[in-house]
């Protein structure tokens, strides 16, 4: 029997056990919820209160605009939802690169008006003083490395990362700083598979990949593109499972249809 199915909930222990028995993790991300519901009814191990809500739910370009209010409202609701799986919600754009006082009140903010387990952060020895202070409150930290969205204006391009000697070995260097300030997981976004590998078998604790490979210890796709809700983002590592698109469009066209035609509501669906 698998680690994750054996419990009533999952925590930052029970991942770290399933990368010692090397069983994968899932993760989705989620920001309300009737979707947090769905996706922990159907086993998700974790879900993650992405940033990405800054694209997918409100329609900027960039994760930047989105606000610590904004985060908390979107944890708070998938928090409802969630009975089972660990729950990760991003620290967004600003309220922890400027210091680590900023970041440990905005970390505080999250776990008491939200009731989620863990937070994530984005970086890795520029950060590194706010993860320590962070931790040291009691708060689990998941990392972030490779391509880090927040950064995305330094540099210009969504392309994938570390490929270059010298960033590689940053990266390298940087997941084992995050581990020995005690993380309990990094994400790795958009870097060679192979680098992803090298760096998921140097950590004790467990990777999570975004476009990184088969080799790390777990995965973590958005959920509107893994659904086919958002069919305007098309990158190589993302496999769509359903065409959601599809059958909304089909379903909303429908219902306009049996409107105007004055087929709904019948009888049977009136009082």
């Amino acid at each position: 029997m698998s680690v994750s199915s054996e419990l009533k909930r999952i925590t930052t222990n029970t991942v770290q056990k399933m990368k010692a028995s090397g069983q994968k993790i899932s993760m989705l991300t989620a920001y309300d919820y009737s979707f947090a519901k769905l996706f922990d009814r159907a086993g998700i191990d974790v879900i993650l209160v992405g940033d990405s809500a800054s694209n997918v739910m409100a329609g900027h370009e960039t994760t930047l605009p989105i606000t610590l209010d904004q985060m908390i409202y979107h944890a708070s609701s998938v928090i409802r939802g969630a009975n089972r799986c660990l729950v990760v919600v991003d620290l967004p754009f600003g309220s922890y690169q400027s210091n680590s006082d900023i970041a440990l009140a905005s970390a505080i903010r999250i776990m008491k008006e939200t009731g989620a387990h863990a937070i994530k952060l984005e970086g890795g020895e520029e950060v590194l003083d706010s993860v320590k202070r962070i931790i040291s409150a009691g708060i689990p930290v998941m990392g972030h490395l490779g391509l880090t969205p927040q950064s995305i204006y330094k540099f210009g391009t969504y392309n994938v990362r570390a490929k270059e000697e010298a960033e590689a070995a940053k990266l390298k260097k940087d997941a084992l700083l995050l581990e020995e300030a005690g993380c309990f997981a990094v994400v790795l976004e958009k870097i060679p598979a192979m680098l992803a590998k090298e760096v998921t078998e140097s950590l004790q604790i467990p990777t999570i990949g975004i476009g990184a490979g088969r080799y790390c210890d777990g995965q973590v796709l958005v959920m509107h593109d893994m659904l086919g809700i958002n069919v305007e983002f098309k990158p190589r590592f993302l496999r769509q499972y359903l065409s959601l698109h599809e059958q909304i469009d089909q379903a909303v066209k429908s219902y306009i249809n049996d409107v105007k035609t004055k087929d709904f509501p019948n009888d049977a669906e009136s009082y």
